[in-house]
């Protein structure tokens, strides 16, 4: 099935319920799921201390070399001469400085109108200057493709690959953007948001997307790049067919009530097929005949049961039921259509939209790069993640292209990640998954009350721990499994890089079959990345570039991003003076990196 065809029996839903729209917590468990008990799983989380090595069996991916012998490895993240041996003295100064500044509330707080005085005051060369000086060279690689190369070839030098951004954005004030666009910008401090303005400059951005892929393809032979789903159309459509696959999950869950089933895990929720089609005729939702003929149409249903995945591939470019099928309003109790009409204009911005992503894809197959879609709001989230997923059945049957992204402060992060591998394995499709712990928490929370649905994000930072370790433990076993899945392990958290360098120690994964990546952010956490390439492991920076006064509202949100971060950590700066006391005590005061 083309996904660049199947959104075309979709029609418009009201988008003003969507957030009202609540899906119940339900789990589910990998049939390679691990057996260990609780006690065990947490003796794992012990921390790793370069480099120490144990033989290990390694399970290799046709399974028949079970005496290949493996190196353990561990890493000493404390080991501050190999963190940062591509570091000059220079560039540790410069760390030092742009993190303190970075925990000085006013000048955070007042970050933009500081700048823009600066500008004033020192005149557009001397503020560049100033700029390259901190913020913009600890954050940022370069103006253009050409400039960053060399960053990018000191780091590859050093084992540490580049997840390619161009990070020019649009400056909005938080009233403009309230005012044009509700609350897209309101509460986001970690991501950036893109807002629609018309189709051309849709296609503009779908121009920088690929200038961006080309650049990671011939600045590495082995890179990423990072896109929005938003800035390739009309946020709107997103918002309408989120609803329509949220409304159709609510539907599921409550025929699985019906038959009793509403406490198994996600996976399990089997409904019997003939109870099913008695359930959706008494409703009112179509007559027999026709209910008939949606299961026999689609196949489905020959074991006699219908799951989760089977019911999810009713809504797509081979079926009418869209343009048919009543469900009903779980608040009212009445029926209502799932689905209405587009417009003409409507059905056209939107299939230009899939369009662009094809596009993107496609060209990320010809440069060789990896496709990371990026994870945003909720209320958008569901339709992003349906789109990648029908990117991923296309373009990853041979190999992992299409990286989808999964936000582990949601509280149905394990229930997405579940399902969307269950359908990988169904359908023998390679599954790429980026696991981030989110960035929207605070404008998720606010929207929530606001509007009066239940608060999408898990309780506190702990909930979120455990529910990322959950969701990597489960691709990890998948990847243990089929060698067919791959993940990168996005964080900053020291924590969560041992759980994952302990738990790939069990299952005899080798960092050399590059199935687990690591992903930190350019000018943070090197005492985690290059310790990590340097050991082997496949390790990225999210590298950003732009010209300066362009990419000010990037450095503004790594500004504030860094506040946070900085006053709940002194571990990174303690790493450096430590690294630049050893240098200047050891006489290396002119200290410049040798690759």
């Amino acid at each position: 099935m083309s996904y660049t065809k199947f959104i075309a029996a979709l029609v418009r839903a009201n988008s003003s319920n969507v957030g009202k729209i609540r899906i119940s917590p339900a789990r589910c468990r990998s049939t390679a799921a691990s057996t260990k008990s609780q006690e065990e799983k947490e003796q794992q989380m012990d921390g790793c201390p370069v480099v120490e090595t144990v033989p290990v069996e390694l399970i290799s991916e046709n399974k028949n070399a079970a005496n290949t012998q493996l190196s353990k490895i561990h890493i000493d993240f404390d080991n501050t001469q190999e963190a940062y041996k591509s570091k000059g003295n220079i560039e540790l100064l410069r760390s030092l400085l742009v993190f303190k500044l970075c925990t000085i509330d006013l000048l955070v707080d007042k970050n933009k109108e500081l700048m823009d005085l600066s500008k004033k005051l020192l005149g557009q060369w001397m503020f560049e200057k100033l700029m390259k000086m901190t913020f913009y060279g600890q954050f940022v690689a370069g103006e253009d493709h050409n400039s960053i190369k060399p960053l990018i070839q000191k780091n590859q030098a050093f084992g540490v690959g580049a997840v390619l951004d161009y990070s020019v954005e649009e400056d909005l004030t938080q009233e403009e953007a309230h005012r044009q666009f509700g609350d897209r910008r309101g509460g986001v401090i970690s991501a950036r948001t893109y807002f629609y303005a018309d189709e051309a400059k849709c296609d503009n951005q779908m121009e920088t997307f690929i200038n961006c892929i080309k650049a990671s393809g011939g600045a590495s032979s082995d890179g990423f790049s990072a896109i929005k789903m938003t800035a390739l159309g009309r946020p709107q459509f997103l918002l309408q067919f989120s609803e329509v696959l949220v409304k159709w999950r609510q539907f599921f869950n409550f025929l699985a009530a019906q038959q009793g089933k509403s406490q198994m895990m996600v996976l399990e929720q089997k409904l019997e097929l003939e109870q099913l089609k008695e359930s959706l005729t008494k409703l009112g939702v179509g007559d027999k005949d026709d209910i008939e003929n949606w299961f026999t149409g689609e196949k489905l249903g020959l074991s006699g049961t219908i799951d989760l995945l089977d019911w999810n591939s009713l809504i797509n470019d081979t079926t009418k039921i869209s343009n048919l099928l009543m469900v009903p309003n779980l608040e009212t109790g009445h029926l209502e259509p799932l689905l209405n009409k587009f417009t003409a204009e409507e059905e056209s911005q939107m299939k230009r939209m899939l369009q662009r992503v094809d596009v993107l894809a496609k060209h990320a197959l010809e440069n060789g790069v990896r496709l990371m879609v990026d994870a945003e709001q909720t209320y958008f989230q569901p339709a992003i993640s349906r789109l990648t997923l029908e990117m991923q059945r296309k373009f990853n049957k041979e190999k992992p292209i299409i990286f989808n992204t999964y936000q582990c402060y949601l509280k149905e992060a394990y229930d997405n990640v579940t399902v969307d591998v269950e359908l990988s394995r169904r359908e023998g499709w390679y599954f790429g998954a980026k696991l981030v712990r989110g960035a929207y928490m605070y404008q998720e929370r606010a929207r929530a009350k606001e509007i009066g649905y239940e608060d999408p994000i898990n309780p506190d930072y702990e909930a979120t721990n455990r529910m990322y370790h959950k969701c990597l433990e489960y691709v990890l076993e998948e990847i243990e499994h089929s060698r067919k899945a791959n993940v990168m392990v996005a964080s900053h958290n020291e924590d969560t890089v041992k759980f994952t360098l302990e738990k790939m120690n069990e299952m005899g994964l080798s960092p050399t079959e590059n199935k687990v990546y690591f992903g930190q952010l350019l000018g943070m956490c090197d005492q985690i990345s290059f310790p990590l390439g340097q050991a082997g492991f496949p390790v990225y920076k999210y590298v950003p570039y732009g010209p300066v006064n362009e990419v000010i509202p990037y450095l503004s949100r790594r500004a504030q991003e860094n506040r946070g971060f900085m006053k709940g950590s002194q571990r990174e700066r303690s790493l450096l003076w430590k690294e630049l006391k050893r240098r200047v005590l050891g006489g290396q005061i002119f200290y410049k990196p040798v690759y």
